[in-house]
């Protein structure tokens, strides 16, 4: 595994607390980049290009879902709020990693009542995070609040690595395989000598609390278009019917058509046609995406100041919003390959 790839999904950056994951971004997007600045929300926008021609803004968030400190009891166990959406299934016995401000990572073990001592009525309810709790070891608030303080972010524990072949894992996978993927494509671009527009690379924050930077980094870009790379549900697995989704890991990057069963984005017919020119061009793997739930940051670009031309390139990706996920690095090279390609296109064409 490339070692910027496994730095991101090892780094840690819950929705508000992204410092560390823009530090990356800001040295890798550097190298390609003739600038790069950290704006007032937190997004890092690295700037390349000649200003002639029209400008093209990428998209990838990089916050994760984690949790955050919410109170410390008098025998030093830790309760917490999540942040973006998880599953309360997934959570009891999971290993978590407390990062308090001076940047110290402490472990912790989220726990909650175990079946032998629930009452009947308590063994038919489905657990809820309220009634968990974080166990760090010791015996007192006094003992905690001398390691952990309140707000604190909670990440699950960090995990990167190649399952088989071209199969990879990691956590954060949502969305720091986008984050890297975005670099490759800044990188591919900065070579180009005949490319006659500006490209921004925007690393956002908060997309999962409410696709936040998405909306502000581009009221300030205000691009002639957008290109939005994000993970999106693989359905290659036990328990999901193709109807459901028919994404598949190694069969190529998904071109995402409508999110939220049109709550998020509705790209529109002008940007189907240019991805899927490019894609079809080139010879470029890909799938097509249309998803009941959920959305990118594309959702609020599009829809910001007079409306922005907006497309969409997500990489599927199973386990989505859970302490690990996996995917297909082909998968990640096809969403470099398309998204360079439709760039090339839009700067021609739109």
């Amino acid at each position: 595994m490339e070692k910027l790839l496994k730095d991101l999904l090892m780094s840690d950056g819950v929705s508000g607390y992204e410092e560390n994951v823009a530090k990356i971004m800001t040295v890798a997007l550097s190298k390609s980049c003739v600038s790069v600045e950290i704006d007032n929300l937190g997004n890092v926008i690295g700037k390349s290009g000649r200003g002639e021609g029209k400008k093209i803004m990428i998209a990838a968030h990089m916050d994760e879902i984690g949790m955050a400190v919410k109170h410390i009891n008098e025998k030093g166990f830790i309760y917490f709020i999540k942040i973006g959406g998880i599953n309360d299934s997934i959570l009891p016995g999971k290993t978590v990693e407390i990062i308090n401000k001076k940047g110290k990572h402490i472990t912790g073990i989220i726990g909650t009542k175990p079946p032998h001592l629930m009452t009947p009525e308590e063994a038919k309810q489905s657990l809820k995070h309220d009634s968990m709790f974080i166990d760090i070891g010791l015996s007192s608030k006094d003992e905690a609040l001398k390691v952990v303080d309140i707000g604190d972010q909670i990440i699950f524990e960090p995990a990167a690595g190649i399952l088989n072949g071209d199969f990879y894992y990691g956590k954060a996978a949502d969305n720091r395989i986008s984050c890297y993927a975005m670099v490759k494509v800044m990188e591919t671009l900065a070579k180009s000598k005949d490319l006659n527009t500006e490209i921004y690379a925007c690393a956002t924050v908060q997309e999962e609390v409410g696709l936040k930077g998405g909306k502000t980094s581009s009221f300030k870009i205000n691009p002639d278009f957008a290109l939005i790379i994000d993970t999106t549900v693989a359905g290659d697995m036990p328990g999901i019917d193709e109807k459901v989704s028919a994404l598949k890991l190694g069969k190529g990057v998904a071109i995402t058509m409508i999110e939220a069963s049109g709550r998020g984005t509705i790209v529109s017919q002008k940007v189907r046609k240019l991805i899927l020119e490019a894609a079809h061009e080139n010879n470029i793997p890909h799938q097509i995406d249309i998803i009941d739930g959920g959305m990118t940051d594309g959702a609020v670009i599009y829809t910001n100041r007079e409306g922005i031309l907006t497309g969409i390139l997500s990489i599927p990706t199973r386990y989505i919003h859970a302490p690990a996920s996996v995917f297909n690095i082909k998968d990640v090279n096809s969403a470099v390959d398309l998204a360079v390609k439709t760039i090339e296109k839009a700067a021609e064409k739109l």
